[in-house]
């Protein structure tokens, strides 16, 4: 009984050292949508997961390309909130 305790602690520690693994599956699933989306065309966007709010940052030539990669991320499974830090790029 012992050793199975040490075990699951010990697993959970594991786990906890190497992030939050339902934050790696948002991160997966958001950079996809966003790649899959023709109007975000998402390449240029860097995602970022804490706790399954996500952050996006870079930049984009459109408003409607930042709009539209806060919509596709709010409505991946498990995203509790996006901060879009999108800026978009104006061409001269």
């Amino acid at each position: 009984m012992r050793r199975l305790i040490a075990c699951v602690m010990l697993g959970g520690a594991l786990l906890f050292a190497q992030g939050n693994p339902a934050d790696d599956k948002i991160y997966d699933h958001v950079r996809m949508k966003l790649a899959e989306n023709v109007d975000v065309n998402g390449g240029g966007i860097d995602v970022e997961v804490h706790d399954g709010n996500v952050i996006l940052k870079g930049k984009v030539l459109r408003e409607r390309q930042k709009t539209k990669a806060e919509s596709v991320a709010k409505k991946v499974k498990g995203v509790k909130s996006v901060v879009n830090q999108l800026v978009v790029e104006t061409t001269k």
